[in-house]
């Protein structure tokens, strides 16, 4: 079975279909495009703008967190992305649901925003990339490519302000599906841990946003499943809510 997964290097959906792969101990190719510049590519060669996106065979395709991870417990059942009690599977799938419609995007949303007063932060984002890309040529077009996203991905400093008056009460909830025993099972990592904890990940790489998570129950799992999260934004790049 050859499989080869589309990703953006630092990107946090990516990273879940990553871990995912990794915890199923399936070897994969990992074909990395430059961010913004993916949108096209994928639009042709998979039908949609964002990724991840899995080939498998080199004719079935596959894009979206959700989809791969579902995909994946059907090609390798051990160890499960989803519990066999239904129950317990159902709080997983409505924890991932959110995870990924609405916690996910907010990633996007501070991250871009932030890019735009600190674009020179892209380069400690591109760490661990193969793509030949210098760190004078990242802070060289780092502005003009966050200026772009902005636009694709609708943010800028009035999205984020939303989004960090929001982000004290989608932590809470997070942390309850912790304490739920929904998520947070380090000897189990399910599909909603994957989906949700990549992203806390990811905000904890901002400045103005680590407060915020440090200290939580949330904060101590993501760091333990996704400890290589690239990237730093200094205080000071997003504004006040």
């Amino acid at each position: 079975m050859r499989l080869k997964l589309y990703v953006i290097n630092g990107s946090h959906p990516c990273a879940a279909a990553e871990k995912a792969l990794e915890l199923k101990g399936l070897d994969y190719s990992r074909i990395e495009y430059p961010p913004v510049l993916h949108a096209p590519i994928q639009r042709v060669t998979f039908g949609v703008r964002t990724v991840p996106s899995l080939r498998i065979d080199g004719s079935e395709k596959i894009s979206g967190t959700r989809a791969i991870m579902r995909r994946l417990d059907e090609l390798e059942p051990e160890p499960p992305l989803y519990p066999p009690d239904p129950i317990e599977r159902a709080a997983v799938e409505d924890a991932e649901r959110w995870g990924d419609e609405t916690f996910q995007p907010v990633g996007r949303t501070l991250l871009w925003a932030a890019f735009i007063h600190s674009p020179g932060a892209m380069v400690s984002y591109a760490e661990g990339s193969k793509l030949p890309f210098s760190a004078f040529a990242i802070r060289t077009t780092g502005r003009g490519a966050a200026q772009i996203a902005v636009r694709v991905n609708r943010t800028g400093d009035g999205p984020a302000r939303r989004d960090l008056r929001l982000l004290p009460g989608y932590l809470s909830k997070i942390d309850g599906y912790v304490g739920s025993g929904t998520i947070g099972d380090l000897n189990r990592p399910n599909a909603a841990d994957l989906q949700i904890l990549s992203t806390v990940a990811l905000l904890m790489t901002i400045e103005d946003v680590l407060p915020l998570i440090d200290g939580r129950p949330c904060a101590e799992v993501a760091r333990a499943l996704f400890p290589n999260t690239p990237g730093r934004l200094p205080a000071g790049a997003l504004p006040a809510a």
